[in-house]
């Protein structure tokens, strides 16, 4: 599977979640330049995930459905701080967009991303986006799970 991925910075003063959002609890068991092994909780279902190296914004994504259980065991495994956040969905102009409020160890951080089915498809950017940052590795969630966004010196 290709994953083509944009990520935006959200302003939350013009954004107003809709509906109550998903829960999500994920660790890392390898953050490897080359290869990303995510574990993910995410409201009833869990999953794991392998994401090849980056180029561009495109990368191979191999995700898993495993059971619950085991998903908190291989938390527990993290390398790092896991990664709490509640994700909500909006549909804007065919699109899905995927937004993230950080909690925890990353609170105040807000990020939207949109998947895309080529790198140069075009899309409309909502009222609230910010700014982008697609390529700016700090907003991976890997990184921030080692390099929380509370503990940025702006």
């Amino acid at each position: 599977m290709i994953e083509i991925e944009r990520k935006f910075l959200v302003d939350f003063k013009k954004w107003n979640p809709i509906g109550k959002g998903t829960k999500i609890l994920q660790g890392y068991l390898s953050v490897d330049p080359e290869r990303v092994v995510r574990v993910r909780l995410s409201g009833e279902s869990a999953f794991l995930t392998i994401k090849g190296k980056p180029e561009g914004i495109t990368r191979t994504e191999l995700e898993y459905k495993i059971p619950t259980n085991e998903a908190i065991i291989l938390i527990k495994m993290s390398l790092n701080q896991a990664i709490e956040k509640t994700r909500y969905k909006e549909k804007i102009g065919g699109f899905t967009w995927e937004i993230d409020v950080f909690e925890g160890i990353n609170k105040g951080l807000v990020l939207a991303e949109i998947e895309l089915k080529n790198e140069t498809q075009k899309f409309e950017l909502p009222a609230w986006i910010d700014k982008e940052v697609s390529n700016d590795y700090r907003y991976f969630n890997a990184w921030l799970s080692k390099n929380p966004y509370t503990k940025w010196k702006y």
